[in-house]
């Protein structure tokens, strides 16, 4: 199938939301959570990504991406410049970091474009009914808290969602957390270990989180994750 492009907006100076719609099937059918592998024959060759949905399924053939501009990165360089209106080649969504007990409380945490899986999770998931979700979200600086008015949005809506954003390199003035992801992440759980834990972002912060979990009593069943590099 085909994506075609219907906008764009620009979150940070690096990171771009963009909106596609697929052709060629009645209806895009995905788990929040899974991703999208775009393809595209750049430079004589056939280069594919995969990117995690960063939308709630249930909006026909349109979805969400959120994608980091990367520098130098032959995929990365061609969707930046594609105008709305262009297409990319599409795969059936895949994967299966989703939310596997939906009956349990969980925390979810995140680095950078890490979000996007979340942002799809809370969308598709996050009502009165749910149990409680706590959401740790890492980055270098305050301008790259992406969505961070749709969380603190979900936060006032919903008192069984918790929002905790933390920067590692905060200008002065920052009132919330500093620091790294998985130290704020321990001292939130305390002594709870009847939940599970999502992570997503870079391998250094998913492996060092990971760790810790398990140092601290989390049995691997609980614990569920996805690399972004």
């Amino acid at each position: 199938m085909k994506a075609t492009l219907v906008d764009t907006l620009q979150l940070t100076p690096d990171v771009r939301h963009f909106v596609f719609e697929a052709s060629e099937v009645e209806k895009l059918d995905f788990l929040p959570g899974q991703f999208a592998s775009l393809s595209q024959v750049i430079g004589g060759r056939e280069i594919t990504r995969a990117y995690s949905f960063a939308s709630a399924p249930g909006s026909g053939n349109r979805f969400e991406l959120c994608l980091n501009h990367v520098p130098h990165g032959h995929f990365s360089e061609w969707l930046f410049e594609l105008k709305p209106g262009g297409a990319v080649e599409m795969r059936p969504p895949m994967g299966t970091f989703t939310l596997h007990h939906r009956d349990r409380e969980v925390f979810f945490v995140a680095t950078g474009t890490g979000i996007a899986p979340f942002r799809s999770m809370l969308k598709a998931h996050l009502n009165e009914s749910t149990p409680g979700i706590t959401l740790i979200f890492g980055t270098r600086y305050e301008h790259g808290l992406l969505y961070r008015a749709e969380f603190q949005e979900m936060a006032r809506r919903f008192p069984q969602f918790h929002f905790q954003p933390v920067l590692s390199r905060p200008e002065p003035g920052w009132q919330g957390l500093v620091g790294h992801v998985q130290e704020h992440l321990k001292d939130a759980l305390g002594d709870r270990r009847d939940v599970d834990v999502y992570l997503c972002g870079l391998k250094e912060m998913v492996n060092e989180t990971r760790k810790l979990l398990k140092e601290i009593g989390f049995d691997r069943k609980q614990i569920f994750y996805e690399k972004y590099d």
